[in-house]
């Protein structure tokens, strides 16, 4: 019986772990920063080490174990202020299931675990991007901005920029034009998936006291900035053409671009509508994800790996 009762208790603490370490956002970081790494080295426009195990599996297990850690001092953070959001007040760290000590402690060894993976196994340069992400997403986002300012979400996006650089950084060694060009991409996209996010949830950071753009300005004109701010992504996503990248990338970046666009559009058009909000939500956040894929079906399109 005693062993049984470890047995679940030990379960219990691994699923809030993994819970506090939002396996969402992993899930995305990891996949950007692997497509940065396989766009360089598959691209010879590039000087690249050669690819080997070590270096895939080192910027996924340094990648996740840094973001892992950054959520958990999230979580550490905002533990006061979850509680209030019904979006958030059932996370471990909000109930106390899981200690803040306990929080603490393994977010801080989870990001210098990273760190050691890193130097050891990719480069200084590499670690230098992941703790780079670790730190805007802790200090300048979560502890600096969050509660102060509706350009939260717009300057610590810069945070999902990293995971670009490292992924990139890994495999060549060295931070190019292209690899600052990915970084940005993913900080101009950051406002229009949260803004969402926002509008959909602004009762929960209304409660919670958090000046997200729609509680501070209204959802109307916060539907009105998420249209601009999609609008200068489109334009920018098309900049990667001046750098070698063609047809295949154009298509399918403009295809989902203006589809973006359009949920913002019906969102700006029902700025209180739940349903179109969460469309609007649901549809960038793969977004990302599927700008990333078209970059490097470009590449193989363009030099055939087989």
């Amino acid at each position: 019986m005693p062993s049984n009762s470890t047995d679940i208790n030990s379960t219990s603490l691994l699923s809030n772990l993994i819970e506090v370490s939002k396996p969402s956002i992993i899930y995305l970081l990891d996949f950007v920063a692997i497509s940065a790494l396989l766009i360089a080295y598959y691209d010879p426009n590039y000087i690249t080490n050669p690819i080997s195990f070590t270096i895939v599996v080192g910027i996924l297990i340094a990648g996740t174990l840094s973001s892992a850690g950054s959520a958990a001092l999230n979580c550490y953070i905002d533990r006061d202020i979850d509680i209030k959001m019904a979006r958030t007040k059932n996370r471990s760290s909000a109930t106390g299931q899981l200690s803040a000590n306990v929080i603490l402690t393994y977010g801080i060894i989870m990001i210098g675990l990273a760190s050691i993976v890193s130097t050891v196994f990719l480069n200084l340069l590499t670690t230098g991007m992941i703790l780079l992400g670790s730190f805007f997403y802790v200090f300048i986002y979560s502890i600096w901005l969050k509660r102060r300012t509706t350009w939260n979400i717009v300057i610590g996006g810069f945070a999902g920029s990293a995971a670009a650089f490292a992924g990139w950084t890994a495999i060549t060694g060295q931070l190019h034009i292209v690899a600052i060009l990915m970084g940005i991409l993913v900080f101009v996209w950051t406002p229009s998936h949260f803004w969402a996010l926002a509008l959909l949830k602004d009762d929960d950071y209304t409660e919670a006291g958090i000046p997200m753009l729609p509680v501070v300005v209204g959802k109307l004109k916060a539907a009105r900035y998420t249209v601009i701010n999609t609008l200068l992504l489109i334009p920018f996503s098309l900049v990667f053409l001046l750098f070698g990248f063609g047809y295949v990338y154009l298509v399918i970046s403009v295809i989902f671009g203006v589809l973006l666009l359009y949920t913002n559009i019906k969102l700006l058009q029902n700025p209180s509508d739940k349903k179109i909000a969460l469309t609007a939500f649901k549809f960038s956040s793969p977004y990302l994800a599927i700008i990333f894929i078209a970059l490097l079906l470009d590449v193989f399109f363009r030099f055939p790996i087989f």
